[in-house]
């Protein structure tokens, strides 16, 4: 197991389509023990910690045929790819047969053989955890029904979206969140009972011994009010959570395993208490794609200790492409200010070539799309930045625009921090917003007075020379075009005494 980095920057790839189309390129088939060695090595270059394969674990039979006749899914499959056929759909990853490697993909054996290749190049690996429910077809079903929380015949009738009849007579429910209707490919676990919250840690142990890391899908659906507004009932431990005791187990047998969950609802702290080393971060998300700096601001600068343990992002399999959704103007900054916080940095397959298609994750096969070379550009200079230690040993502080001149408020729309280790020193600033806008951004750097320096764009070209006491006092002044960005190395101006 490689050592993880403080903030590490990991790379989610959609697996089953990633190795159709290495095998589509090679001419040949392609699994996880054998994937090419110029892949992985394109992978170590862009200087990644870690990649998360999504979908390794076996897919359910009979989720496949719901996820090809569901009728919602038909357009998504069509639109995402213009030759679309039935074999193309090989059912959501999120509905889990179970937990050992599908053999199309390379079996357990090809994941071994991956994860080391991957170390001896520095990369570890995170999978999936799934642990609200299975797949409606799962072994549990029939072994040990008594794990899946059961419903009546009435439930079928008043809560057909919610309850399904299972072989044997026995009425089940499907996995589903208090805010819409459930999954209709997934079974229901009844976290209420010890025996499944124990026979779930298990799980995750045996998934722990395979991987450095995993990323826990709707960690939140696990609390007990959570569990409770969602189906009712009560916990026969009422107060005894099941992630911190299940961390601990998994800590105790393998301390630098890294968990990641994916939360919402303004539950990021409490998942973080309950030891997860990081949490999504969907409101930086969302703020991003409404423009709002004001908010992105306030949130910076008032849960400064949480920074460090959320996951930003500005795309994953859930969310649009950011090349669709944010565009040309707008992803570069964005993009600039997300992975450069602290916390961990997630980026997703094809976000990097700037693909635009969101391919629904039930399918096995991408569109071709053809690299947009400005986008492949941004992250090319972005990461050569990022891998500088300052990034990750350095120490942050969030920067306060201030107004150009009296009665102009377009400072509001620039979002700014720096980073500082040692004579090392980086600020990045975007301004999100259509319009032109201008600040004066005081540098809330040390070892500035007295001296010239030189602020040279690592996304660009320009290099501009300013004197040290008026970059503390006055502040940096910048002009910036709609959605402009800069992320800057502050150096000694050469020739400085």
């Amino acid at each position: 197991m490689c050592a993880w980095r403080r903030f590490p920057l990991i790379h989610e790839i959609d697996t089953w389509p990633w190795l159709e189309g290495l095998a589509r390129h090679a001419g040949k088939p392609v699994e996880l023990g054998n994937v090419p060695d110029a892949e992985l090595d394109r992978l170590t270059a862009y200087g990644f910690d870690g990649v998360w394969l999504m979908g390794v674990w076996q897919r359910s039979p009979r989720g496949r045929e719901i996820a090809l006749a569901h009728p919602d899914l038909q357009a998504p499959y069509r639109a995402a790819l213009s030759d679309f056929e039935p074999r193309d759909v090989v059912g959501s990853p999120y509905a889990v047969y179970g937990y050992e490697v599908e053999e199309s993909l390379g079996g357990n054996e090809g994941l071994a053989a991956l994860r080391e290749r991957l170390a001896r190049r520095g990369l570890s690996i995170l999978l999936d955890f799934v642990p609200n429910h299975v797949a409606l077809d799962h072994p549990w079903t029939r072994s040990h029904p008594e794990r899946i929380l059961q419903g009546t015949r009435e439930d079928l009738v008043t809560r057909p979206s919610d309850f399904f009849a299972a072989d044997g007579g026995r009425v089940f429910a499907h996995g589903r969140d208090p805010y819409f209707p459930g999954w209709s490919d997934t079974a229901q676990l009844d976290y209420r009972r010890r025996e499944i919250r124990n026979a779930m840690a298990e799980v995750l142990l045996g998934i722990a011994a395979r991987c450095d890391g995993v990323r826990c899908d709707m960690a939140m659906l696990l609390l007990q009010d959570v569990f409770c507004r969602t189906w009712g009932g009560v916990f026969d431990e009422p107060g005894e959570e099941f992630w911190p005791g299940a961390i601990a187990r998994v800590k105790a047998a393998f301390p630098a395993f890294l968990l990641v969950g994916e939360v919402y609802w303004n539950l990021e702290d409490r998942l973080q208490r309950q030891g997860f080393d990081y949490v999504y971060d969907k409101r930086l998300y969302d703020d991003l794609l409404a423009d709002d700096a004001v908010s992105i601001r306030h949130r910076l600068g008032a849960e400064r200790d949480a920074q460090d343990r959320l996951v930003h992002f500005v795309e994953n399999h859930d969310e649009r492409r950011a090349a669709e959704c944010l565009g040309a103007d707008r992803s570069p900054g964005a993009a600039t200010l997300a992975l450069g916080l602290p916390g961990m940095r997630l980026t997703h397959e094809g976000q990097l070539e700037g693909r635009r298609v969101q391919v629904p994750i039930q399918l096995g096969r991408w569109p071709d799309e053809p690299v947009d070379s400005v986008v492949a550009d941004h992250y090319r200079r972005l990461f050569a930045a990022l891998s500088h230690p300052v990034f990750c040993d350095g120490d942050w502080r969030l920067l306060e625009p201030r107004p150009a001149w009296d009665g102009n408020p377009s400072h509001d729309r620039f979002v700014a921090y720096r980073w500082q280790l040692g004579e090392d020193r980086r600020v990045a600033v975007a301004n999100l917003s259509s319009h032109r806008g201008q600040c004066l951004l005081p540098l809330d750097l040390e070892g500035l007075s007295g001296c010239r320096w030189r602020l040279k764009d690592l996304l660009g070209d320009a290099q501009y020379p300013r004197d040290g006491d008026e970059l503390i006092g006055r502040g940096l002044y910048l002009d910036l075009p709609g959605y402009g960005c800069h992320l800057f190395e502050v150096a000694p101006h050469p020739g400085a005494a």
